[in-house]
């Protein structure tokens, strides 16, 4: 499995005192693990934590293309819970007082595998960020997926009990739900992802 970080939008600018050890500007990135934020901030399993590179120039509206081959993390048992996530865990990197959390959001697995055919197919997700307390944050993460043939092999195994999240109307982000399929992905040099919203 392979996921890429594409972009963020419409993220909201921190305090006037942080603004002054960063000089006015977000510096974002973003870590990702499968490890719930909860469970690492306990001391639990951080083994496995990629971290894309700081976006100097994007501010509110930072893209990064990079991309993590999950492939070593997340096998067929990922599938067989339904409550295995992806967590992404977006920062800003400020100069003197180093890395200030900006919002956290959660990709199940059933977002991964559901709708994936055939193998190797492409899928855009936009999920609305969080705060810490998990209530609704500021800004939104747009992310591609891309799974092997081994995905759909351990998604036929899964438990036929697991409760299916409601397809969501195209155009808006929900917390936790992910905006449908995009047809297309813009390159990095070419600016952000475009997502409708209303």
């Amino acid at each position: 499995m392979e996921i890429t970080i594409i972009s963020a939008q419409g993220l909201k600018k921190t305090s006037i005192l942080s603004s002054i050890f960063s000089r006015g500007h977000l510096r974002p990135f973003i870590t990702l693990t499968t490890t719930p934020p909860s469970s690492a901030a306990q001391g639990g399993d951080r083994s496995h934590v990629y971290t894309t590179t700081v976006d100097h120039e994007g501010g509110l509206n930072p893209t990064w293309g990079d991309k993590f081959d999950l492939s070593g993390v997340i096998d067929a048992n990922f599938f067989y819970h339904k409550y295995s996530c992806i967590y992404l865990q977006l920062y800003t990197n400020r100069l003197l007082l180093g890395p200030r959390f900006l919002g956290w959001c959660g990709i199940p697995a059933a977002d991964i595998a559901d709708g994936f055919s055939p193998a190797g197919t492409v899928r855009q997700l936009s999920y609305r960020l969080r705060k810490k307390d998990g209530s609704k944050g500021h800004g939104v993460v747009n992310v591609v997926v891309k799974l092997d043939g081994s995905v759909f092999q351990a998604r036929r195994r899964v438990d036929s009990g697991v409760r299916r999240l409601p397809e969501m109307e195209f155009g808006r982000v929900a917390i936790g739900i992910p905006v449908k399929m995009l047809p297309a992905v813009g390159d990095r040099q070419g600016g952000s992802v475009g997502v409708g919203f209303r």
